[in-house]
């Protein structure tokens, strides 16, 4: 009897000494870190602030924004997807990298779709297509009415090749039956400046930006890619508005992980976020920045992400986009 009950004893010793399994574990327990894959200062960046802003406050914890930019995006976001799933690891996550990289690079060290989960989608930010005040246009009509009397004439500017704002104008071209002629450049400061100076006809840029420009008549408007017009310029109508029926394109922030992290940890980010995002303080910030609050889930946003991905693929492969 005695030996029994010493053995119960022991066994009873060996489980509470134990160190608590990472499911059991209360989180977070130490300092959770957003990656930023680009430099301080952007939407992406100043969102992940936000963010970390939130999650500091509800877990009482130190959670912060880390800037690792490199390669487009591509090398802050292979750091997420090849960390640990334990959701001390987030990804501060927009198209470049997630939803493009797959489409116009021939080697990627991640696969979005199979190496990271999606928290939420934050906000998306539409743009102004915008043209010289040199061209006589008012609008998509005229727009490409000149556009068909001058192919390949109009040179428009991007951050780059393969960028959103490269696919989203071939896209309109598309659609709009012109033939444009792009001018890369290394970011969007770039190709504003030769867009104002008339060294480029058209770009499209965010409304952040954009606004300022047209309402002072530094540029003119052919119209907003947003589904929606904006707040920022409620008098310029949607290019769907004006003929291109559906015709939609934005840019993106959303929090993402890395494949396998505990549903749980997804599940209280998500929560955390999506009630921050639910206030009017939260609304307002966004809107007059320009952009849509997102406020999608993880399966939610998760479809979004597969939708814009075959989406831009097509695209690229329309106009003939290279891999690089």
């Amino acid at each position: 009897m005695r030996f029994h009950l010493l053995a119960q004893l022991f066994v009873v010793l060996a489980v509470c000494s134990a160190p608590a399994s990472p499911q059991s574990a209360p989180y977070p327990v130490k300092t959770v870190r957003i990656i930023v894959p680009f430099p301080p200062g952007g939407p992406t960046d100043t969102q992940a602030r936000w963010v970390a802003q939130q999650l500091n406050a509800a877990f009482g914890q130190s959670v912060i924004a880390e800037n690792r930019p490199g390669a487009g995006g591509m090398t802050g976001t292979e750091l997420v997807a090849k960390s640990a799933p334990d959701g001390y690891t987030l990804l501060a996550g927009n198209p470049g990298p997630v939803t493009i990289a797959p489409i116009v690079r021939k080697k990627l060290a991640y696969d979005p779709q199979r190496d990271l989960a999606p928290i939420m989608l934050i906000a998306r930010s539409a743009s102004c297509l915008c043209a010289h005040p040199s061209l006589p246009v008012q609008g998509l009509k005229d727009f490409v009415a000149l556009a068909r009397t001058q192919p390949g004439s109009i040179n428009f500017g991007t951050p780059g090749v393969g960028t959103v704002g490269h696919l989203a104008i071939e896209l309109f071209a598309s659609r709009a039956g012109v033939k444009l002629t792009h001018v890369p450049y290394k970011g969007a400061a770039q190709f504003v400046v030769d867009l104002l100076a008339g060294n480029i006809e058209l770009a499209q840029i965010q409304f952040a930006t954009s606004a300022g420009l047209v309402n002072t008549g530094k540029l003119r408007p052919v119209g907003v890619t947003s589904r929606e017009r904006t707040p920022l310029m409620p008098q310029i109508r949607t290019l769907a508005e004006q003929g291109l029926q559906g015709f939609e394109s934005y840019n993106w922030n959303g929090v993402l992980a890395p494949a396998g992290t505990p549903p749980a940890v997804i599940s209280r980010i998500h929560d955390i976020l999506a009630k921050a995002l639910g206030t009017p303080e939260a609304r307002k910030l966004f809107t007059g920045q320009g952009h849509e609050v997102g406020a999608l889930g993880p399966a939610e946003y998760g479809a979004f992400l597969r939708a814009e991905t075959e989406k831009w693929a097509k695209v690229a492969k329309n106009a003939g986009i290279p891999k690089q």
